[in-house]
């Protein structure tokens, strides 16, 4: 993966470990312990993790080198600077409550019971992919969809299931989240320069996750009633206080960056597009003012503008940590000898072998990281790039097996995943609905336990499998599989 190994550490191999296992005892003391999310707090345990390590390496200027190479990588800067364009888009939906509108259309049409939870489940994902932030989504919608649906008649763990389902949709296949941005930038081409584009892996991405999607729908319409329903005169007064129907206007936008991101695979062109737009029809509807875009009150910097960029700092600071100590696991050797291990297992020898094996790494990082795709993604990816790049595999086949195996089961287990902590922590405390365990969420998280069958599927019968081929186009089959070194 690299030539530039001249990080040694005392002890052998094993001390190199340790800014990982200190990042991990960071995760497990804030998800399990603590029972909280703060994506600052885990950047905080990265540069602490770093800061650490440094004190068993040698020579102690040369792991310092080796950090600032990980954050000044190419790939490092690219993630940046997307999440901080993406931010300012997922800022303006924010602004102008378009979750609103979708309360309104579910007055409008009278849902309650299982279609409640339908409507829930598909107004959440609209919203998702419009923010690309699933625990900002979450935070948004919960208040607004869980009381209101319980009172209609909505089972609760299937309702709260439905929005958190719904979030982590989104995240999966809209081109302006986090974790299509990290695993699309981490898949490099071999035959030409440059990583994978966006626009193409959601493409490739695409199929299996609304078709995933579309029989978690059917579940949670047969599963998502609960018999009865509770104060109508309390819940109708839930919908009045929180719909607006002019929000919708705000998808217009919306549809137009998805749009120029699919056609022109250019998210920078995309988000330019989206944010113009976004801020013309807001402003031209009246939900969006010009101190809403930028302004000033008692002294302090407000508008979208400012919260966009704000709100990716911690995101933003979590990459940085991540890529130093991807840096210095590089520098070590350590990222070499797990390719050189997993490359040459009998399992990664084959396409099925390199899915599954990308798919069982990826899903073993994101259970190590409590759920933080992201994390994990930006961990397993340049491990993922080598293992599916020796046996041909297109960049954006290997960025759509380890996102959908990320976003699966593995981000949800009870004990460590941090949608399920905040999923609990927003059902809590709410008057007129119950307060949830992550067991009882679990058990009716139906997105990502079908996108776990439906993506193994894939690996295993070769279900939208494709190849590098010259200059970077796709292949149905290779032109030749290379020899595991």
């Amino acid at each position: 993966m690299t030539a530039d190994r001249d990080l040694v550490f005392r002890g052998g191999r094993t001390p190199a470990f340790v800014p990982v296992v200190v990042f991990l005892a960071f995760c497990i003391v804030f998800f399990v312990v603590f029972k909280t999310f703060d994506m600052t707090a885990l950047a905080a345990g990265g540069v602490t993790a770093l800061l650490v390590g440094a004190l068993c390496a040698k020579p102690y200027a040369a792991y310092w080198s080796a950090v600032t190479r990980g954050i000044g990588s190419p790939t490092a800067v690219t993630i940046v600077m997307i999440l901080f364009c993406v931010g300012l888009m997922s800022a303006l939906i924010k602004e102008t409550n378009v979750s609103g509108g979708f309360v309104w259309l579910a007055q409008y049409l009278g849902v309650s019971g299982g279609t409640f939870t339908l409507f829930a489940f598909t107004a959440v994902c609209i919203i998702s992919m419009a923010t690309a932030s699933s625990i900002g989504t979450m935070f948004t919608a919960f208040p607004i969809f869980y009381p209101a649906g319980v009172l209609l008649g909505a089972q609760p763990a299937f309702l709260a299931a439905a929005i958190i389902s719904g979030a982590i949709f989104g995240d999966n296949v809209a081109p302006i989240s986090d974790t299509t941005v990290i695993s699309s930038s981490t898949q490099m081409f071999r035959r030409k320069a440059g990583s994978a584009d966006i626009a193409g892996v959601v493409r490739s991405r695409a199929r299996f996750a609304f078709l995933t999607a579309a029989l978690a729908a059917a579940g949670f319409f047969l599963r998502g009633a609960s018999g009865h329903s509770g104060d109508s005169a309390h819940s109708q007064k839930l919908l009045d206080q929180a719909a607006d129907p002019y929000a919708l206007v705000m998808l217009i936008p919306v549809v137009l960056m998805l749009a120029v991101a699919l056609l022109t695979r250019d998210i920078f062109k995309a988000v330019t597009v989206g944010l113009t737009t976004g801020i013309v029809t807001g402003l031209a509807s009246g939900l969006l003012t010009l101190e809403g875009i930028v302004g000033v009150s008692n002294g302090v910097p407000t508008g979208f503008l400012v919260s966009g960029v704000g709100d990716m700092l911690g995101v933003i600071a979590l990459v940085v940590s991540v890529f130093g100590i991807m840096g210095v696991l590089t520098a070590a050797g350590i990222l070499d000898w797990l390719v050189s291990a997993l490359t040459s297992s009998r399992l990664s020898r084959t396409p099925r072998g390199a899915e599954f094996a990308i798919g069982i790494g990826v899903s073993a990082t994101t259970l190590l990281f409590g759920g933080v795709n992201s994390a994990a993604l930006l961990t397993f990816g340049p491990v993922a790039d080598e293992i599916g790049s020796r046996v041909g595999l297109h960049p954006y086949r290997r960025a759509v097996v380890m996102d959908c195996f990320a976003m699966g089961i593995a981000s949800i287990v009870p004990v460590l995943s941090a949608y399920l902590f905040i999923g609990a922590q927003l059902t809590s405390g709410i008057k007129g609905a119950p307060a949830l365990s992550t067991t009882e969420i679990f058990v009716a998280m139906l997105y990502p336990l079908i996108l776990t069958g439906v993506i193994a599927a894939a690996a295993a019968t070769g279900w939208g499998r494709r190849f590098e081929g010259k200059d970077g186009a796709e292949l149905k089959r290779p032109e030749r599989v290379p020899a595991p070194i």
